[in-house]
């Protein structure tokens, strides 16, 4: 079995073509005369299984229709296109369908073949900047901590029962319909009730949860990020805000303690629905009152519907905290049990999110605190650097980089947000992609460098700029490995070589105290 098939569930479905179709309107949806069973759907030529209906979309190099042959040979049965990819689809002889939007179309039949999972399944998504994942695996452990059986999507993967799924990923966040409604599906066959999906500004803009209706959906934030996708800011934001809007989710879950997040409320209010619940430190529904440090992580004092409640997590930082009360808001506005749900956040782990890295030391040797983190935005960043809590005469280090082909106009301000309020700053490489690495050093560098007052040293090379970060840190010292968090792999060029920075820390202590 290919991992590909494991996004499928078992019991493959069986529909007719034209059923696939039948809440599509007649001027949306150009149906063929003769009309085939359907068993999957496939937007990528290459993973066609026998009975699949191929989606041809334009792209950005190239039409999908330029693809069909090779689809239909691989056993395509019929096609979905636009008008653009109408003839080149007909020269296959398959059925064709032409559809005004093909995207809502894709996805409105990729939920009708899977017999809609959704409907069947407590749903909850979140968006937002920063806070996705770890708000997802925080709700995750609520979930289950109250009895639920709970599938999550996201960044870090796809599970169930904390368990991976594995898959041939089509996207880094979310998937597209048709592997996500398939997905959907297996996870429900094998027995969840809850998921919990991080759902991207591109799985919206895209239209990838179009005809999923969210029970409880939330929003963390809004910073600059996915500049190279969206024309701007502006755009970026309206993309998460369609996930708020009434046919898309039924409870809406604001932090109202972001600008955005302000703005987005105001207009969920102004339009009368979803139910509109807000969070933050403010005056709001789910009230942050305190957060106090606690050994590497927080306790947290909150007010909501169900009272007053103090508990602790194993994450540091105001913006941990947020998370927190984000996802036990979700699970009390499910109609969850608070005090279950708590059990849960109280001992949840986040894989690459400020996870803790245990140095181990010989006698007498005092090691630094460090973590390892995702941030890869300026607003991350400024949030993982103020979380962290030197010891007395200690000082914050920061190893950061920039991802290669990707927004260059964050670059400067990721810098400048790694040098406000700390010590030193390990410029080094990210995913450098098919950009020239040094290229991209020297911009962060150069934001790093107009913050003023931290030492910045550039490394090229990431196992040597974490190396340089560990060599110069003493035992009050707490060192932030930003940037990939959880990510197993550094692609440089067209390559991705394994590369797992919590490994490479333990790796680089280990031989520093070897040449000592």
């Amino acid at each position: 079995m290919t991992t590909q098939n494991l996004l499928r569930p078992a019991a493959r479905p069986v529909r007719q073509l034209n059923e696939l179709f039948e809440d599509s309107g007649d001027d949306a949806v150009e149906l063929p005369e003769q009309s085939v069973e359907v068993s999957g759907i496939t937007l990528d030529s290459r993973t066609v299984a026998h009975g699949d209906l191929y989606v041809a979309l334009s792209g950005t190099r190239a039409h999908g229709a330029q693809f069909a042959p090779g689809a239909v040979g691989r056993g395509a049965v019929a096609i979905l296109t636009d008008e653009a990819g109408r003839q080149q689809a007909e020269a296959t002889g398959v059925p064709v369908v032409v559809a005004v939007d093909a995207r809502d179309a894709m996805a409105d039949a990729a939920a009708t073949l899977f017999g809609s999972p959704t409907h069947q399944l407590m749903m909850f998504g979140l968006t937002g900047t920063n806070g996705k994942t770890t708000t997802t695996f925080l709700l995750e452990a609520a979930l289950v901590a109250a009895g639920r059986r709970v599938g999550t999507i996201g960044t870090n993967g796809f599970r169930l029962d904390g368990v991976e799924l594995p898959s041939n990923r089509t996207t880094v966040t979310t998937p597209e319909s048709p592997d996500l409604q398939a997905l959907l599906a297996v996870m429900l066959e094998r027995g969840a009730d809850s998921v919990a999906m991080e759902v991207s500004s591109h799985a919206l803009a895209l239209q990838r949860v179009d005809h999923i209706g969210f029970d409880v959906a939330g929003f963390t934030n809004l910073g600059r990020d996915h500049l190279d996708f969206h024309p701007t800011l502006e755009d970026y934001f309206e993309a998460k805000a369609r996930l708020f809007e009434a046919e898309h989710c039924r409870v809406a879950v604001i932090n109202t303690d972001d600008e955005h997040g302000r703005i987005l409320a105001e207009r969920i209010t102004t339009a009368g629905a979803p139910r509109l619940v807000t969070t933050g430190f403010g005056d709001s529904d789910h009230q942050l009152l305190e957060v106090t440090p606690e050994g590497p992580g927080s306790r947290v004092r909150y007010r909501g519907p169900v009272g007053e409640r103090e508990f602790t997590i194993d994450l540091p930082g105001d913006y941990n905290a947020r998370n927190a009360v984000m996802a036990l808001a979700m699970a009390v506005e499910a109609g969850l049990d608070a005090d279950a749900a708590l059990e849960g956040i109280n001992h949840a782990q986040v894989p690459g999110r400020m996870q803790l890295v245990r140095l181990e030391t010989a006698e007498r040797v005092e090691a630094p605190t460090v973590y390892v983190d995702f941030a890869h935005t300026p607003q991350a960043i400024e949030q993982a650097v103020r979380s962290a809590r030197p010891g007395p005469g200690g000082r914050t280090i920061v190893v950061v980089g920039a991802g290669g082909d990707r927004d260059a106009a964050k670059r400067g301000p990721m810098g400048q947000a790694a040098a406000a309020g700390t010590g030193m700053v390990v410029v080094t490489d990210d995913n450098p992609r098919t950009e020239d690495p040094a290229l991209i050093r020297a911009a962060v560098v150069e934001g790093a460098r107009a913050a003023g007052g931290a030492e910045v040293v550039e490394q090229a090379g990431r196992r040597a700029g974490i190396g340089a970060a560990l060599a110069a840190a003493g035992p009050a010292d707490v060192v932030l490995v930003l940037g990939k968090g959880h990510e197993k792999g550094q692609t440089v060029g067209e390559t991705v070589h394994d590369f797992d920075d919590l490994e490479v820390v333990l790796e680089e202590w280990e031989k520093i105290h070897e040449e000592n």
